[in-house]
């Protein structure tokens, strides 16, 4: 895979807010917000998208949706809601190649689609 921003950040060789961490997955703060509460989780085992993660991978899968989860606990925004999303490839509004969820909270958010 070709190196990315993602990874020089899980090896802390650029800054970055890091507000989460666990032996799979890191969450920092997006430098370009859609929302005032903008995290990505990464997993430190790196695939470029969403299709190019193996079947037996699927643990790491959910360890990307816990870690979300379990940081909208702690920062006290679960109940009251927030969206979780990842997007694949270049028509799905990928820009860092890199498999990561945005977790999006801080104001109401509304479906653009169906």
């Amino acid at each position: 895979m070709k190196e990315t921003i993602f990874s020089k950040i899980i090896r802390r060789e650029i800054p970055a807010d890091i507000v989460y961490e666990d032996e799979a997955v890191l969450g920092f703060r997006d430098i370009s917000p859609q929302a005032p509460v903008h995290i990505l989780f990464v997993p430190k085992t790196a695939y470029a998208t969403l299709n190019d993660v193996p079947a037996t991978e699927a643990e790491l899968l959910g360890k990307l949706m816990l870690a979300a989860a379990d940081y909208a606990r702690r920062e006290g925004f679960a109940d009251s809601g927030y969206r979780v999303l990842m997007n694949v490839n270049r028509d799905g509004g990928q820009t860092v190649f890199h498999v990561h969820l945005h977790l999006l909270a801080g104001r109401a958010l509304h479906a653009d689609f169906g």
